[in-house]
């Protein structure tokens, strides 16, 4: 039976992010994920993580695709 969740660690290196910018994304709340066992670890849904990758692909497409994209630090910021 395939992972359906993943560790902050798997989570940062999916995402070439530090563990540090994976908490941040949780404990935001913009990562959904959930707190298991009894020291409360942090897991994240494989399917959840895919949502977030494709919703920040839809927010890039819109960035590039707005008129301030021609404003190249709008891209970069």
């Amino acid at each position: 039976m395939p992972a359906r969740f993943m560790t902050l660690a798997d989570v940062a290196e999916s995402l070439s992010v530090s563990a540090a910018q994976a908490y941040a994304l949780v404990r935001s709340g913009e990562l959904p994920a959930i707190k298991v066992g009894g020291r409360g670890q942090w897991r994240v849904e494989i399917s959840v993580l895919e949502d977030y990758i494709q919703g920040k692909y839809a927010e890039t497409r819109a960035l590039v695709a707005s008129p301030a994209a021609d404003d190249e630090d709008a891209l970069l910021g």
